[in-house]
């Protein structure tokens, strides 16, 4: 027996004793799936120790499900840990990264533990996770070891503090027991599919530290189990751990999950990682910034012929960083040129919108917005660096280049600073951008034949199909359907394929023969019929990624909609995560659908429905972002004065509170037709 079989069968017995002791009931808030774990494996929600007990029984003594319920009553003893450490990670933060998970900017999954026997070899790890795309965990004394050595830690770096024991990597796989229910249609208690989805779908890996107790050993090995390759990185030897190297540990485990990855570094002094993209620059870490309303700034991108640019130019029209005064605003232009065989015209704004994310991958730039409201930062730690304006359109060239190599044959970037010349090229921006407004600005779904399907999230929800039209983006907020048509154009293989309409069944619902049958095949049979424009009848399939719900409310003839940075209960009685927790995965549940936020604005939002009038309430948060642009269309449709009456929490937090509220409003649903 190897040295970690031995360890875990001692962890396993210390374990097992210690679940024993367990007094205090125990529960994480913001989720609707109690102690993920045990739920995904038994269909038991554990809040207490007999629950506890009875699940781990039930899981042949498994040490995952021990840990996860001791570390819950620890946590409820004694709560969440200080800062850096985030503890249990909420449904809503798993959900934000959905899309990421999906998209290619986060490849797998990574759980680091134990006690580096140095920071920098440690750093170095990390370093290179980020590089190659990976979403990072960490648990325990590895922590303060690369806090130590300068690392910066959280989720908008990718490297995500769970908690300070080695323990808290149980959160790691509460989360992809979560992945397995919100977005792979996994049901509670299904053990088999879990583990299946898991080993398959989950491209997870473990790297270990020297230091683990015999009850860390036990709880690391356990994952095992779930399909991932634990990596040792120090004392542990024996044939279920693959024995590494610092040097080569990130791609051994890569290697064992088939994830690849190309990375080409860019000859700046700054790290360059989708790993990056969610930081923040605070006006404290800023050197300098640009726009955000304080300085004009603007970007645009524009196609040119073969032979007309010079491929990898970087131009800088104006002063450099070193003359710029720390603190200051300054003008910028961001200016892409473009050239391809195949590169179209209407190709320019999809690609310019990739500014935004490219300038974020920068270690120590920071980008927001798009066009001419742009809002771009350097760090006062970049700047340290080296880091210059020229270097910002290096990372734009490369990342260009390197993303679209099969559509781009030349990129040059010009960077202008110069406020004179940056307020005369902005006007040339701002006719280009009335240009692309007015092509796509009052299509209707009636004026094409074609829509676009979107299959991105069947990496994680294997039945799930998004169907796009020119008045309904993607669920996800993400996707429209000029987006559809171009990325199809751009790859004709991948995820947004065109979808003839074919033969009305039902033109108030969006009921269309082709459809189903597209939908019919890409979800491997599983879902017959789709409409587009119904929530109550045969809607559209949930992934998990939807920026908000609408449900029916039949006591009050209505339909609500809550987004998901709302954290309240909703007149339905549950919370967001819960509504979320019982129709992802790829699920058709009739009388609740996943939307885009911006649906809400759309002429066909709720038409099977009865249309907008429907809507009874939605949290103030979404109803203040859209006012601006909802009120003017309700005034179109002849509803002036709608918008007071529909509800939110400031007007009714329970279903009675919100009958009251209708009846005084005169709200029209309560005289519609009945729902059910």
């Amino acid at each position: 027996m190897t040295d970690v079989e031995l360890a875990k069968k001692h962890g396993e017995t210390l374990l097992k004793e210690r679940i024993t002791t367990i007094q205090k009931p125990f529960s994480y808030e913001e989720t609707a799936y109690h102690l993920p774990i045990s739920f995904a494996l038994t269909g038991t929600a554990v809040h207490d120790r007999q629950a506890a007990a009875d699940v781990f029984a039930k899981t042949g003594n498994n040490p995952i499900v021990a840990s996860e319920c001791l570390l819950a009553e620890s946590t409820a003893v004694s709560g969440k840990e200080p800062d850096p450490y985030t503890g249990f990670i909420s449904d809503t933060v798993i959900r934000k990264l959905g899309y990421s998970l999906v998209d290619g900017s986060i490849l797998g999954l990574a759980l680091v533990v134990g006690t580096p026997r140095s920071a920098g070899s440690a750093a170095a790890v990390c370093r290179e996770l980020q590089e190659k795309y990976m979403l990072t965990f960490l648990a325990g004394p590895v922590i303060p070891r690369l806090s130590g050595a300068g690392v910066k830690l959280g989720l908008e770096y990718r490297l995500i503090p769970l908690g300070s024991t080695p323990f808290h990597g149980i959160h790691f796989v509460d989360i992809i027991a979560r992945v397995a229910m919100m977005f792979g249609g996994v049901t509670p208690g299904d053990t088999q599919r879990l583990l299946t989805y898991a080993a398959e779908r989950a491209k997870a890996i473990v790297i270990v530290f020297p230091g683990l107790t015999d009850e860390e050993i036990a709880l690391v090995d356990g994952m095992r189990v779930l399909g991932f390759p634990i990596l040792s990185l120090g004392e542990y030897e024996g044939g279920t751990w693959i024995s590494a190297t610092p040097e080569d540990v990130v791609r051994l485990g890569m290697e064992q999950k088939g994830i690849k990855v190309n990375v080409t570094a860019i000859p700046i002094p700054m790290g360059c990682s989708p790993a990056f993209e969610g930081k923040s620059i605070r006006k404290e870490e800023m050197y300098v910034e640009f726009g955000g309303g304080r300085s004009p700034a603007f970007e645009l991108l524009r196609m040119r012929s073969p032979g007309e640019i010079t491929d990898g130019q970087v131009t800088v029209i104006g002063p450099e960083i070193d003359a710029m005064k720390e603190g200051s605003a300054n003008p910028l232009g961001i200016i892409i040129e473009v050239a391809g065989k195949t590169m179209k015209k209407d190709y320019e704004p999809v690609l310019e919108r990739r500014i935004h994310n490219f300038v974020n991958y920068g270690e120590g730039s920071w980008h927001v917005a798009q066009r001419d409201l742009i809002w771009v930062r350097l760090s006062k730690e970049a700047v340290a660096k080296g880091v210059k304006i020229e270097h910002i359109g290096k990372l734009l060239a490369s990342k260009f280049r390197m993303d679209f190599p099969n559509l781009l044959d030349a990129v040059s970037v010009t960077l202008i600073t110069d406020a004179a010349k940056v307020l005369e090229a902005k006007k040339t921006a701002d006719q280009v951008y009335d240009e692309r407004d007015a092509r796509i600005k009052g299509m209707h779904d009636s004026d094409v034949n074609l829509y676009y399907s979107c299959t991105l999230c069947q990496t994680f929800a294997p039945n799930h199909v998004c169907i796009i039209t020119p008045e309904r983006l993607a669920l996800c907020g993400a996707i429209s359907w000029l987006d559809g048509k171009i990325a199809y154009e751009m790859s004709p293989s991948g995820a947004n394929q065109p979808v003839e309409k074919g033969a009305v069944i039902n033109a108030q619902t969006g009921e269309y023969e082709g459809i189903n049958r597209f939908v019919k095949k890409a979800s491997h049979g599983e879902i017959e019929r789709c409409s587009l424009y119904s929530v109550m009848e045969v809607p559209m399939t949930c992934c998990g990624c939807f920026e908000a719900i609408a449900l029916m409310l039949p006591e009050v003839n209505g339909i609500m909609v809550v987004n998901r940075e709302f954290k309240g209960i909703t007149p339905s009685g549950m919370t967001f995560s819960t509504l979320a927790g019982t129709i992802g995965g790829g699920a058709q549940t009739p009388g609740f659908a996943g939307i885009s936020k911006n649906y809400i604005l759309s002429d066909k939002f709720l038409q099977g429905d009865g249309g907008i009038e429907r809507l009874v309430w939605m949290p103030s948060q979404i109803k203040d972002e859209l006012k601006a642009r909802l009120e003017p269309k309700l005034a179109e449709r002849g509803l002036t004065g709608f918008f007071e009456k529909i509800g939110d929490e400031t007007t009714a937090t329970t279903i009675e509170d919100l009958m009251v509220f209708l009846e005084r409003v005169g709200h029209p649903a309560l005289a519609m037709k009945p729902l059910v």
